[in-house]
C-alpha cells in the first residue's frame, strides 16, 4: 500500500494530454506528473465532434472558451443529423435540447403522439429550440437569450497541442521518447517503470496508459483482456481525409449512412473533417477510400488514411496500478462523438477516487464496475441506430437489421414500440430526449400514448403545443448566423 506520489502517463494524443492538463491543474503540489510520448509515433487524431459535458470539464480546469476555439478552429455543435439510417432518403436531427414540456406522470412524446393521431402533431423536432437554430443555421450566447445546450466541433491535433502548453504551464514534465520495455514487481505484477529506447528509466507509482489501441501496459504488460463487441458493432475501419471548407460551417455533425457504413463531416473554421467509418467484410480499403472521395464537398488538403479498430472493451479498465485512458481502454465508434468525453469522465473518475494512500482492491473494483457500466449503455444506445431501420439494401444492413442485440437494449426497444415510455438510469450519458429522437428518427412509432393526455381538450392541446412551437421560432428568429456569431465571439 504504497503512497501515490508520482503519476506517470503513457503516451500523448488527445487522451494524453486530457489526463496531464487534469492532474496538473487540479493536483497541483499533491503529485508530480510526468508525460512521456514520442513525436515519432503518431495519434489518430480524427475525434473532432464532442458532446455538451466537455464544457463543464473545461470549466472545471478553467478553459477560457473563446481562447481555446481560437487556438483549435472550433465551431459550435448542437446536434447531428443522420441521414438515411432508417430509410433511404430520410433524415432527422440527434439534437442536444430538450424538446416539448412533459409532465410528472409522462413525457412530452405522449402528447406530441395524441396530437399526431388527431392530425396536428408537426414533427417532434419542432418543439426543440436546439434542434430548429441548427436547422436555421444559427447560434448565440447572451443574457436576452433562451439557454443552449452546445458542443464543439474542433482541430483535434491543434486541441492536443493546446492541452500541452496548458499542462506545461502548471508544472507537468514532458519526457520524448519511445517506450522500450515495462518493468513490473516481481511479487506482485505491479509496473514499477518503463524504459525508454535511449535507455531512460522512467519510475512512477500509478501508470496511466494513454498508448491508443496498442495498449502497451494495459495489455501488452498487463494481459488484462478484451471483451470484443464487432458482434453488436460491426464496422472496424475508417478512412479519414480533411477537406477545404465548401461553404460556411453549420452547426452541426452530418452522419450518412453508406452501403457499408457511415461517413461524417465536421465543420470546422479553416476546413472539414471528413471519414468514412465502414466493415471491411464488405467493403475493401480501397472501395472505402474511393466511396470516399467520391462524397467530399470540397478539395482535399490531405492524403486519405485507414485507421483499423475493434469494438469492446477491456476486461478491466484499472488493473493493479495501470488506469487505461482513451482508445487503450476500449473502442466506441465515432458515431455519437463520445469518444473524448469517455476521455475527460475517466480522468475525472479517477481524481475522485485517487488513491492517494495506496491501491486497495474496492476503490478498482468501484471504478471498473461504474466505468463497465457506463460503456455498455453507451454501446446499446450506438448499437440503436443499426439496428432499427428499414433498410435492406445491402448485405451490411441486412446484417445490421436483424442481428442479435444485448437484452438491456432489446428491453429498452420494446418497452418505447408497445407504450412510448423511455427510461434514464443514474449516471447515464444520454437523456430521454435523446433516445426518444433517435427512437422515432429511425421509425419507431409508439402503438399506444399515456391517456392522462385526454385530460386536455383537443383545443387546449392544440395551444399548448403551438404555444411551445411559437416561442421557440420567436427565438430562433432573435439569433445570429452561426459563422457570424463565430467570427465576432472568436474575433477572427
Amino acid at each position: 500500500m504504497q503512497q501515490i506520489k508520482k503519476v506517470v502517463i503513457a503516451g500523448g494524443g488527445t487522451a494524453g494530454w486530457l489526463a496531464g492538463a487534469a492532474l496538473s491543474k487540479k493536483l497541483a503540489g499533491v503529485v508530480d506528473v510526468v508525460l512521456v510520448e514520442s513525436d515519432e509515433i503518431g495519434t489518430v487524431g480524427v475525434g473532432e465532434a464532442t458532446i455538451p459535458p466537455m464544457r463543464v470539464f473545461h470549466q472545471l480546469l478553467g478553459i477560457d472558451e473563446q481562447e481555446f476555439m481560437r487556438a483549435t478552429s472550433a465551431t459550435f455543435k448542437l446536434g447531428i443529423e443522420f441521414e438515411n439510417w432508417g430509410k433511404l432518403g430520410e433524415s432527422y436531427i440527434h439534437s442536444f435540447g430538450n424538446t416539448g414540456k412533459g409532465a410528472w406522470m409522462c413525457q412530452f412524446v405522449h402528447f406530441w403522439l395524441r396530437a399526431k393521431e388527431l392530425g396536428y402533431s408537426g414533427e417532434f423536432g419542432d418543439y426543440c429550440y436546439e434542434l430548429q437554430a441548427a436547422k436555421a443555421n444559427k447560434f448565440g450566447l447572451s443574457a436576452n437569450m433562451p439557454p443552449i445546450s452546445y458542443a464543439y466541433h474542433l482541430d483535434a491535433t491543434a486541441y492536443a497541442k493546446y492541452l500541452r502548453a496548458f499542462s506545461e504551464k502548471n508544472g507537468l514534465q514532458r519526457v520524448e521518447g519511445k517506450i522500450q520495455s515495462v518493468q513490473q514487481n516481481d511479487s506482485t505484477g505491479f509496473i514499477e517503470s518503463i524504459i525508454l529506447a535511449s535507455g531512460e528509466c522512467i519510475e512512477g507509482d500509478l501508470f496511466i496508459d494513454c498508448t491508443g489501441f496498442r495498449g502497451v501496459l494495459i495489455e501488452q504488460t498487463l494481459n488484462t483482456g478484451y471483451e470484443d463487441w464487432s458482434h453488436w458493432l460491426p464496422c472496424d475501419s475508417a478512412a479519414a481525409v480533411q477537406t477545404e471548407s465548401s461553404g460556411e460551417p453549420i452547426p452541426y455533425t452530418k452522419s450518412i449512412a453508406r452501403e457499408s457504413g457511415w461517413q461524417w463531416r465536421i465543420p470546422l473554421q479553416h476546413r472539414t473533417g471528413n471519414g468514412l467509418v465502414y466493415c471491411s467484410h464488405y467493403l475493401t480499403d480501397v472501395d472505402a477510400i474511393n466511396q470516399l472521395q467520391q462524397n467530399l464537398d470540397g478539395k482535399a488538403l490531405t492524403d486519405p488514411r485507414t485507421i483499423k479498430f475493434r469494438t469492446g472493451r477491456r476486461r478491466k479498465i484499472w488493473n493493479k496500478n495501470c488506469v487505461a485512458l482513451g482508445l487503450s481502454s476500449g473502442f466506441l465508434e465515432p458515431l455519437e462523438s463520445t469518444s473524448i468525453y469517455l476521455f475527460m469522465i475517466g480522468i475525472s473518475r479517477l481524481m475522485q477516487s485517487f488513491p492517494f494512500s495506496g491501491i486497495y482492491p474496492s476503490v478498482i473494483d468501484e471504478f471498473n464496475n461504474t466505468a463497465i457500466d457506463e460503456l455498455e449503455k453507451i454501446r446499446d444506445f450506438i448499437i440503436l441506430h443499426y439496428k432499427v431501420t428499414d433498410r435492406d439494401d445491402t448485405p451490411f444492413w441486412r446484417y445490421c437489421k436483424n442481428m442479435d442485440i444485448p437484452d438491456s437494449l432489446a428491453q429498452r426497444i420494446e418497452l418505447f414500440k408497445e407504450y412510448g415510455h423511455i427510461f434514464q438510469l443514474d449516471g447515464e450519458l444520454f437523456r430521454i430526449d435523446s433516445w426518444t429522437q433517435v427512437m422515432l428518427g429511425q421509425g419507431i412509432v409508439p402503438k399506444q400514448y399515456h391517456h392522462v393526455t385526454q385530460t386536455m381538450t383537443d383545443r387546449e392541446l392544440q395551444s399548448f403545443l403551438a404555444a411551445i412551437k411559437n416561442g421557440i421560432n420567436q427565438a430562433v428568429e432573435k439569433l445570429p448566423a452561426h459563422h457570424d456569431f463565430i467570427k465576432s465571439y472568436c474575433k477572427i
